[in-house]
């Protein structure tokens, strides 16, 4: 059995960008997470989650010391900061996006609770 959860409960992201390609990197809270992370978060799903918004291709790359994963995605700024009508063009959005999908863990999985601030 499993459970549905939002990605932002086991991990956290930072994201980037530069000229009309973006970078979000997301890590898990706890190392036996990352399992989790690499099995759902894949370049297509990335993709398909958000199919009016990134219109090049999603590489992933694994940080498998870090437990987190990379993507680096192209043509996802419609044409960067300085050419798009859009209210934020930048990166930065790209973490809230992903953090926001949700991904399915099973019942007895241990998981640590996101850090309090």
């Amino acid at each position: 059995m499993s459970r549905t959860i939002k990605l932002h409960e086991i991990a956290h992201a930072r994201a980037g960008d530069k000229g009309n390609t973006s970078n979000v990197s997301v890590w898990a809270y706890d190392p036996g997470d990352y399992l989790l992370l690499k099995a759902q978060l894949t370049p297509e799903r990335i993709k398909s989650a958000f199919p009016k918004l990134i219109e090049g291709p999603v590489m992933r790359y694994e940080l498998d010391h870090l437990h987190g994963l990379n993507f680096v995605m192209q043509d996802a700024l419609e044409g960067g900061v300085n050419t798009s009508l859009g209210l934020d063009s930048h990166g930065k959005s790209w973490s809230s996006l992903i953090l926001g999908l949700e991904i399915e863990i099973p019942d007895n999985q241990r998981r640590q609770s996101r850090p309090s601030t």
